[in-house]
């Protein structure tokens, strides 16, 4: 789960990180005050998404200008005008596709002379099972582009989680931000508050980009961003209550409610699956034959009747689903059990696209049979082969 900037600021304040003071604003109408609370003269006015890339994004809307989603602003007045001209306008930047995202909050934060940029991240290193702090003097630009272009300016600082964050983590963590004295002290003051925070709040990822020296030598974190482990929110109601619903695709959201993995992508052919691993494998030979995936959707090993039956609603309320791959092996999940849901979810919502069913495991012949004597044309397979062969001949 992701939240915006202003929250996560908010987390890390609570931790003792240093950040500018700000207010979060959702009416056009309360922007002024909000502003007039700040000490100025300098305030930041920040379109608050889920993406990046703001400061160099577009509205698409003529009346919101073109100065992009991060602005500055010499008055409270003009802070104002500036959250009029985003506020229920429509931001495109990298992250967001063309379509873009709709701006429903606004935050104005203090200004803050900056004399240096830097990047800092920290986030769960996969290949060896410690959390890394990401560091780098390239601040404010697209980390990506930096580990392309000049990787020798990243540096990577392992904590064993039997350790723990330690003082010489800290010291490494300013090293590869090339702080010494005073600023490296406070680095790794800062290194170890995030560590906390990312640990204690069980974080996927935190982003400071970037992490500034401000000219009075202090560091500040200036932009922050947090996704959070969707299984440990249970144990973090606070952190639950910032999710905006609004910032996320309607099918992946509607998918949560029944508890259905799904994911939207950009192909034509809808994928209907159980188990992860057999997902992947089903998208991947789909772009084998040179189609494209619309979505990764697992049901589980445990679904019922009704979840495959709101699974396959999601698949074909997408416009840019062409054709349905339902590729099932039953283990826990009965192959039964999947046909009828299939079958209830057709007779329901109709079947305008192809249709390719593959079917293997447990209760085989039961689901065989379900599918076969429904009345429905559906496109049988023998094995994921063969159905991914149809299903591309099919939409083709």
């Amino acid at each position: 789960m992701n939240i915006h900037e202003y929250q996560a600021k908010r987390v890390l304040k609570d931790f003792g990180a240093p950040v500018a003071d700000g207010r979060p604003v959702y009416q056009a109408k309360d922007a002024e005050a909000a502003a007039k609370e700040l000490p100025g003269p300098l305030y930041v006015v920040k379109a608050q998404i889920h993406a990046g890339g703001r400061g160099k994004g577009k509205f698409k809307e003529a009346e919101a200008g073109d100065k992009g989603g991060v602005r500055l602003a010499n008055s409270p007045q003009e802070a104002a005008e500036f959250s009029k001209q985003m506020l229920g306008n429509t931001l495109v930047t990298k992250q967001t596709g063309p379509a873009g995202k709709v701006v429903n909050r606004i935050y104005i934060e203090d200004g803050a002379d900056i004399e240096t940029e830097l990047y800092l991240s920290v986030l769960v290193d996969r290949a060896t099972g410690q959390i890394a702090f990401i560091a780098s003097t390239e601040g404010g630009m697209n980390i990506e582009e930096v580990a392309e272009e000049t990787p020798e300016k990243i540096h990577t600082i392992q904590v064993d989680p039997a350790t723990g964050f330690q003082p010489h983590h800290g010291r490494s963590v300013a090293k590869g931000l090339g702080l010494s004295g005073a600023q490296a002290k406070q680095c790794g003051k800062i290194s170890a508050l995030l560590y906390e925070a990312f640990t204690q709040k069980d974080m996927d990822m935190l982003e400071i980009n970037p992490l500034i020296v401000m000219k009075n030598g202090d560091l500040r974190v200036l932009d922050a961003k947090m996704s959070f482990d969707s299984n440990a929110l249970f144990r973090h109601p606070n952190i639950m209550e910032m999710r905006d619903e609004t910032e996320e695709d309607p099918l992946e959201l509607r998918a949560s409610e029944f508890d259905l993995s799904y994911v939207k992508l950009d192909g034509n052919i809808g994928c209907m699956v159980n188990g992860a691993g057999l997902a992947m494998s089903t998208m991947d030979i789909i772009k084998h034959y040179g189609a494209e995936p619309a979505n990764f959707l697992d049901v589980g090993g445990g679904a019922t009747k009704e979840k495959v039956t709101e699974a396959f609603k999601i698949i074909t309320s997408d416009p840019g689903v062409k054709g349905i791959l339902v590729n099932i092996f039953g283990g826990i999940m009965r192959c039964d059990v999947i046909a009828d849901g299939v079958v209830a979810a057709v007779k329901e919502v109709g079947l305008s696209v192809p249709l390719v069913v593959r079917l293997e495991g447990t209760n085989v012949e039961e689901g065989k049979a379900i599918i076969n004597g429904s009345g429905l044309n559906v496109i049988a397979a023998d094995d994921l082969e063969d159905a991914a062969e149809k299903i591309v001949k099919a939409v083709a």
